[in-house]
């Protein structure tokens, strides 16, 4: 072989000669098909490969609406109606898009969900969970600058709410509300500006994933018992095993998103978003999309701005300190009995906090919302860092093999293709 080429098993002749030059073959087969991966995945698991999924179908349909969505105050919401109207398949191509933002939220509110419960973010994978933390924020960005595009009267009266957060912020906050305006109120600069963000943050995202999986494959994924493989018998190909199982979970996760598009497309949505924007009429409630409700009930739970602004923030913040501050040597919450159910009972309190932050700012549901957000800082700031240093583990299985696999009568796990019962050949 020549100097300076690179050494392929790919057999086909050509595409050996283009993996000699450009080992990317080489690279998706070592990194996607020969990667070794616990034996013990669930479905729970399946839900990072979703996401990707979903933003690749995020990406297509926001660049195709694009080609049609005029970026005007006095357009915008016709030039939404056409495409959903006149456009061929632009009423497609628009649920499509506006349910799956709500989609990837679900999908990665679920994939946090198990990075919490099996403690996928403590030691080698910090700065995995963080990365994944900066593109829950990217994403949290990208859909508040998407759902403003419309120019409903909900999108332009979230926009004026939120943007004005900014203004709490001592010294330099009127300036930046003044910026991301590009004015001294939500008009045609502040849709510019918002579109062209919001056209590009999905391909900052992008970028950030991938640096998230590069990260997953140096580190290695965790597993439901949160133990590290012992050697090769703990582990399993990711190709075919995984793939197989992946294509499983990515049929049924179709399957839902479409029911969701063809018989509820506005089932998540906000009717009055179909009213055009009206400066001079404020809705009764004005509410974000609900993947926002936990953080903004968060906001109203404090009654001082900033300070509400500030815990909304930290909401978000606590997450990029929390490997340090859950210093228990166990990762699983499956092996932590008292930590398992403050987890269970976080999950609830997040769950409440959805609900009471589309209900209107009144009792009793500000009181429920200042109840739920101290638990919420309290799971992080103290019953976490109590926990890892009183709580007693349950014992650790001596490996994935030990604990997943057959068992022979000596104790052992089971060669492949072997029975625990001899009388089963028989």
């Amino acid at each position: 072989m020549a100097e300076g080429l690179h050494e392929s098993d790919v057999k086909n002749p050509v595409l050996r000669w283009i993996d000699q030059r450009l080992p990317v073959i080489s690279m998706v087969q070592r990194e996607y098909g020969t990667f070794p991966t616990p034996r013990n995945f669930n479905y729970l698991w399946t839900f990072g490969g979703l996401a990707m999924v979903t933003l690749m179908i995020m990406i297509v349909t926001g660049v195709v609406l694009s080609m049609q969505y005029a970026a005007h105050t006095s357009l915008a919401f016709d030039s939404v109606e056409r495409i959903m109207r006149d456009v061929n398949y632009g009423w497609l191509l628009r649920y499509t898009h506006a349910n799956g933002a709500s989609m990837f939220f679900i999908v990665v509110y679920i994939h946090i969900w198990r990075n919490l419960n099996y403690g996928s973010y403590k030691t080698p994978r910090e700065l995995l969970f963080m990365i994944g933390v900066v593109l829950f924020i990217l994403m949290m960005a990208t859909a508040f600058l998407g759902y403003v595009l419309p120019w409903g009267q909900m999108s332009f009266w979230g926009a004026t709410v939120i943007t004005n957060l900014f203004s709490a912020i001592p010294l330099v906050g009127e300036s930046i509300v003044t910026w991301l305006w590009g004015g001294f109120s939500v008009d045609n600069p502040t849709l510019n500006r918002f579109f062209s963000l919001h056209f590009l943050l999905p391909f900052v995202i992008t970028g950030v994933v991938f640096l998230h999986v590069a990260a997953l494959h140096i580190t290695g994924s965790n597993n439901p018992l949160g133990i590290e493989p012992k050697g090769p018998q703990d582990t399993i190909p990711f190709h075919p095993y995984y793939t197989i199982k992946d294509s499983v979970g990515i049929v049924a996760y179709l399957l839902v998103f479409a029911i969701l598009v063809f018989f509820m497309p506005n089932f998540l949505g906000h009717p009055d978003n179909y009213i055009p924007a009206n400066p001079l009429v404020t809705p009764a409630h004005i509410v974000p999309e609900w993947y926002f409700l936990p953080f903004y009930a968060i906001l109203r739970a404090v009654p001082n701005k900033l300070g509400g602004v500030a815990m909304m923030g930290g909401a978000l913040i606590v997450l990029f300190f929390l490997p340090w501050l859950d210093s228990s040597p166990v990762r699983s919450m499956r092996f932590r009995p008292i930590a398992k159910w403050a987890f269970y009972l976080f999950t609830i309190n997040f769950l409440v906090l959805l609900w009471v932050g589309g209900k209107p700012a009144e009792p009793p549901y500000i009181a429920i919302a200042r109840v739920c957000t101290a638990y919420y800082f309290a799971y992080f700031l103290v019953i976490l860092p109590l926990l890892s240093k009183l709580e007693r583990p349950l014992p650790l299985p001596e490996s994935i093999s030990r604990a997943v696999l057959p068992r022979s009568p000596g104790g052992g796990p089971l060669p492949a293709g072997a029975t625990a019962n001899p009388m089963e050949k028989a």
